[in-house]
């Protein structure tokens, strides 16, 4: 298999991970649950699409922007990954072919709003999609302390019950110890390891229960 090191040469040209993608990274391959807290700009991305290629199988990004999910899926196809998007507007003929490309494996890197989530022929299919890693950015939208909360996002920690051995990334730019709390309880995130920059300071603690996100203000 492939070292973290060789992907990241292999398809995006850098020698060299940013802060704390490289931890991020081999935390996920482990098979840990994450909550990553990078900064905007701090390539947050990286840190699911890499184990994505690291591994066999289909990852699942839930994103809430469709403009953001268009930009991620053009530029990993211009880099020969293949990669799709589900997002409300498509059309029938789109989305069935789109789902089944991922069934059958013909999909890396699936984005998904959470909107999506929520229909008959997405839930469906989903048990029979060979689903290695979920990744949900913008964490924060699932916390009603959030003011980007989005309702739709509730009902992604439903994932767990189908997924129940697969690794869950959550990734934000920032948080409350609040809003941490809340995406911890609400994803389901078993014994994660909770990663923040802040400050140029790196807080990195094993999670034992959302309560012990106290530790880290």
């Amino acid at each position: 298999m492939k070292t973290a090191a060789d992907i990241l040469k292999q398809y995006w040209g850098y020698d060299t991970f940013r802060p704390l993608q490289k931890e991020i990274i081999d935390l996920v391959v482990s098979g840990k649950d994450v909550l990553a807290l990078l900064p905007t700009g701090g390539g947050k991305s990286l840190c699911y699409q890499v184990p994505a290629m690291m591994s066999d199988g289909l990852t699942i990004v839930i994103s809430p922007l469709i403009a953001l999910m268009k930009d991620q899926v053009s530029r990993l196809k211009s880099m020969g990954i293949q990669a799709e998007a589900l997002f409300s507007g498509m059309r029938h003929n789109d989305i069935d072919r789109t789902i089944d490309n991922a069934r059958f494996g013909k999909t890396k890197l699936l984005y998904v709003s959470p909107e999506r989530l929520k229909t008959e022929m997405f839930r469906t299919r989903l048990p029979s999609m060979p689903v290695r890693l979920i990744a949900v950015d913008e964490a924060h939208c699932i916390s009603q302390w959030g003011h980007d909360f989005r309702p739709a996002y509730l009902e992604v920690g439903e994932l767990r019950s189908l997924f129940p051995a697969i690794p869950f990334i959550a990734l934000t730019a920032s948080a409350t110890k609040e809003v941490k709390a809340e995406i911890l309880d609400r994803l389901h995130l078993k014994d994660p390891v909770v990663i923040q920059e802040s400050l140029r300071e790196v807080i990195l603690d094993t999670m034992l229960s959302a309560a012990r996100i106290n530790c880290l203000i």
